[in-house]
């Protein structure tokens, strides 16, 4: 049994080439810049779409316009039905942004 914990151990510890990995002690971790809150994309600004990544402010502008002619969006995924938001660009972006509530 215990060889067999030790191989385990081994090949968990065994260093991988081409790997720059670093294990960083919490008290030399960077503190984070900032706690990031959810938009609710009903009622953010172009200004507020800007800050979310990978939108610039032609495509904040956008969806503002989208929202005003269509009306309020029922989901996130609705997003993507403006062009210039692809799966790529939503999936980036769902962590920041949510519809309505808390």
């Amino acid at each position: 049994m215990r060889l067999g914990c030790a191989v385990v151990l081994a090949l968990m510890l065994w260093p991988v080439r081409g790997s720059s990995c670093a294990i960083v002690p919490p008290s030399q971790a960077r503190p984070s810049k900032s706690v990031v809150t959810a938009i609710d994309i009903n009622h953010a600004t172009a200004g507020d779409f800007e800050k979310l990544p990978g939108i610039g402010p032609a495509l904040a502008k956008q969806i503002v316009v989208y929202r005003e002619k269509h009306g309020p969006f029922r989901r996130v995924e609705d997003l993507m039905a403006l062009k210039g938001i692809g799966i790529k660009k939503w999936k980036a972006i769902r962590p920041y942004v949510r519809v309505g509530g808390l």
